[in-house]
C-alpha cells in the first residue's frame, strides 16, 4: 500500500513541479520578450531566429533559477490538495507516521536535486554562454575596457602594466613585463604596443627593449617584433557582465585559482556562484521539507490560504538570498558561508515548524 503511495505522490510532485515551471517560465519568457522587442525589431530580428538563438537558451536557465521556489510551490500544491480531501488524515489513522508521509518528498526533491546539479554544474553554462553572446550582441551596449595603468600578475614572479587598452582593436599601449623576487628586478620586458594574435593565441610585442639582470651585469636586447605567451588572453579585457554564470564546475575552479594567482578583488561572485550551485539542491529538499509541513493540516481556509503562505515562504527565501549575496559581495561573509545562510536559517524554520505538526 505504501509502494503504491510514494509511486502517487512522487508522480503528482513531479508532475505539479514541471507544470508550475512551464507556467513561471513561459510568463517570464513573454515579459522578457516584450520588455527587448524594441530592440529586436532594431536589429530585424525574426521570431524563429530570437527564438532559436535567445530562448532556447533562456528557458532553462530560467527554469533552474527558479527551481527551489518552484519546487516549493509544487509541494504546497499537491500536499494541500491531499490535505484538502482528508487523506493526510486518512494516512496517519492509518498508523502511517509523519516522518514516513515525508518520505516520498523526500525521494522526490532528491531526483530533482540531483538533476538541476548536473544541469547547474555543467549544461547550464553552455546554454548561457550562447545567450548571454546574443543579449551583449543585439541587447546590451557595446563594452569599452576603459581601465588605464593596469597591473596584473601572470606569474607566481611575473608581472605586466599595460597604461591603457583597446579591446576592439586588441591592442595594449606602453607594456612592461617584469620578473620580480625578493623586491629585486631579475629583467623587464618593455614594447610600445602589445598586440593580440587571435591565429597564434600568442601576443606580439612591437618596438620592444629587454633588459636582464644578473651578476650586477645588464643585458640589452631591442628588435621590432617578438611574440610571446603569457598567461593573459585578449578575452581578460573583454566584458564581464554574469562571466561567472557562463563557466561550468571545473571551469570555474580553474578561473577561481587564476584570480588568485593575480590577486584579483572581483573573486568573490566567482565563488559564491560555485557554492550556490552545491547549496541549491539542498535548497530544495529543505524547501520541500518545509512545503509538506506548512499544507499538511487541513485549513478552513482551503488549499488557497496554504498556496499563499507558500509564495509568501518562498519569496521569504528568494529576499534571503539575494540579502547573503549582497552582504558577501561586500565582504561581510565568507562566501562559502554567504551560499549556506539561507539553507541555514530555513532548515531552523523547518525545524521549529515540523514541532508543530499534529502527529
Amino acid at each position: 500500500m505504501f509502494k503504491i503511495l510514494d509511486r502517487y505522490i512522487i508522480k503528482k510532485m513531479l508532475t505539479t513541479f514541471f507544470f508550475v515551471v512551464l507556467v513561471l517560465v513561459s510568463i517570464i519568457c513573454v515579459i522578457d520578450y516584450t520588455e527587448k522587442n524594441s530592440d529586436f525589431m532594431k536589429h530585424h530580428l525574426t521570431f524563429g531566429f530570437i527564438f532559436k538563438e535567445y530562448f532556447i537558451h533562456f528557458i532553462p536557465y530560467m527554469a533552474n533559477m527558479l527551481s527551489p521556489i518552484t519546487v516549493f510551490i509544487a509541494t504546497v500544491f499537491v500536499t494541500a490538495q491531499l490535505a484538502g480531501h482528508t487523506e493526510i488524515i486518512a494516512m496517519l489513522n492509518s498508523g502511517m507516521s509523519f516522518r514516513r508521509l515525508m518520505l516520498p518528498y523526500l525521494l522526490a526533491s532528491s531526483i530533482l536535486g540531483v538533476g538541476i546539479f548536473i544541469l547547474g554544474a555543467w549544461v547550464i553554462p553552455q546554454a548561457n554562454k550562447q545567450r548571454l553572446e546574443f543579449e551583449n550582441k543585439y541587447y546590451k551596449d557595446q563594452f569599452y575596457y576603459d581601465a588605464r595603468n593596469v597591473h596584473i600578475k601572470i606569474a607566481p614572479k611575473s608581472y605586466i602594466y599595460l597604461e591603457s587598452y583597446n579591446n576592439t582593436a586588441h591592442i595594449g599601449y606602453q607594456c612592461t613585463i617584469e620578473t620580480i623576487d625578493s623586491n629585486k628586478v631579475y629583467d623587464k620586458l618593455k614594447s610600445d604596443r602589445i598586440v593580440w594574435i587571435d591565429s597564434l593565441k600568442k601576443w606580439r610585442l612591437e618596438n620592444y627593449t629587454f633588459r636582464s639582470f644578473a651578476n650586477n651585469k645588464e643585458i640589452l636586447k631591442k628588435g621590432v617584433a617578438l611574440d610571446t605567451s603569457i598567461d593573459l588572453s585578449a578575452k581578460d579585457f573583454e566584458s564581464q557582465y554574469m562571466m561567472h554564470e557562463q563557466m561550468t564546475i571545473d571551469e570555474l575552479d580553474k578561473h577561481i585559482n587564476k584570480l588568485k594567482l593575480r590577486g584579483a578583488e572581483n573573486i568573490e561572485s566567482f565563488l559564491i556562484e560555485k557554492y550556490e550551485r552545491f547549496t541549491y539542491p539542498f535548497a530544495i529538499i529543505i524547501l520541500t521539507m518545509i512545503g509538506v509541513i506548512v499544507s499538511a493540516r487541513k485549513s478552513r481556509g482551503g488549499t488557497a490560504l496554504q498556496i499563499s503562505l507558500g509564495f509568501i515562504l518562498a519569496f521569504v527565501y528568494i529576499i534571503f538570498v539575494i540579502m547573503s549575496r549582497s552582504i558577501t559581495s561586500g565582504g561581510g561573509l565568507h562566501p562559502l558561508l554567504g551560499a549556506w545562510v539561507p539553507n541555514i536559517v530555513f532548515t531552523f524554520i523547518g525545524g521549529i515548524l515540523y514541532k508543530t505538526v499534529p502527529r
